[in-house]
């Protein structure tokens, strides 16, 4: 059986998406990427062959997220495609009708509007983690509460509770005065819910479109007060996806089966999870422009260099070592 994969590496999670020939999921995988991307690819390749029926073949790779070249240098990727894209093509397969996009990770998050299966406006909140799931983790792990708990407890509230939540900081101030005035968690979490919607619609979602069908997209959306604090400011309905912790790997497997038509794929296969990599950087003292060059060794051997803006080390994969490169550079 022909499958298709697709790996998000981000900053907090590491997500792959094994799709057949329809689209369909076959298996996926949720793992935290821990400050060690290399070894979350690698850990998720592991869990994914595992995990996978044994007739499996496959046939494209694709990557996106923060970390998509690194992945994409581990694996062999046909293709290498940034957040946005990757979201769209996945909500636009599970419903070619969609007309927004919520999107909420580890930390960041991203509105998408899209018209007619066609992408006409996005935006983006990397500057302040408020909203995001670490966020979210922070504050369930202080209040020793479960995060799988979170949404469930925030849908027992029996009173409005306001809390600031354009900061982070604020935020968990402001909720720790609320406890102190003696209101319930179920309320003080609710509040929290409440204030990180309206932080995000007044954010990133300011100026935007807002249309039905909505989906909502990333891992917070397993939070169901979030969901339902979405659902009351904006009194529509809002879509949580089967599979909306890996909508990015599933959008990066789609890009991948397109990409592969009529040629063979370049996925150097699951004997990666076997192989050693690093990453080292040195500065190119050619011209004032002081470029970091980054090169990517696999087994010892230098495959890829990315950094410079004339391409005189992009372009090249001399095997010399590290110290050796730097004399050249110097001299």
């Amino acid at each position: 059986m022909k499958a298709y994969l697709g790996i998000d590496v981000g900053s907090v999670s590491t997500d792959l998406a094994l799709i057949d020939e329809k689209g369909d999921v076959i298996t996926s995988v949720y793992i935290r990427t821990q400050g060690q991307p290399i070894r979350a690819v690698q850990n998720g390749m592991e869990l994914l062959k595992r995990d996978m029926p044994k007739d499996v073949e496959i046939a494209g790779a694709g990557t996106t997220g923060s970390g998509r070249k690194l992945a994409s240098l581990i694996i062999g990727a046909d293709i290498v495609k940034n957040e946005i894209t990757a979201h769209a093509v996945a909500a636009t397969h599970i419903r070619p009708d969609v007309r927004t996009i919520f999107e909420i990770g580890g930390q960041d998050s991203k509105i998408i509007i899209l018209r007619d299966g066609i992408v006409t406006d996005f935006a983006m909140n990397t500057v302040c983690a408020a909203g995001t799931g670490s966020f979210l983790d922070q504050q369930a792990h202080r209040l020793n509460i479960p995060i799988e708990e979170f949404g469930d407890m925030a849908l027992k509230a029996r009173e409005t509770v306001r809390i600031a939540g354009r900061c982070t900081v604020f935020a968990e101030s402001d909720m720790i005065h609320k406890q102190q005035l003696g209101y319930s968690l179920p309320d003080i979490i609710n509040g929290l819910c409440e204030a990180l919607v309206r932080n995000y619609l007044n954010n990133v979602g300011k100026g935007k479109d807002i249309q039905e069908p909505i989906l909502f997209q990333g891992g917070v959306a397993a939070n169901k007060g979030i969901k339902a604090a979405f659902e009351r400011a904006l009194g529509k309905k809002v879509i949580v996806p089967e599979y909306h912790g890996v909508m990015g790997a599933i959008g990066a497997a789609l890009l991948a089966k397109d990409a592969v038509k009529n040629k063979s794929t370049n996925f150097k296969g699951f004997k990666v999870t076997e192989f050693s990599y690093k990453t080292n950087g040195f500065d190119c003292d050619g011209c004032p422009n002081m470029c970091e060059v980054v090169e990517f060794i696999q087994n010892d051997v230098v495959v890829a260099r990315w950094g410079d803006k004339c391409g005189k080390w992009s372009n090249s994969t001399n095997p010399k070592p590290h110290a050796e490169i730097h004399h050249m550079v110097q001299g």
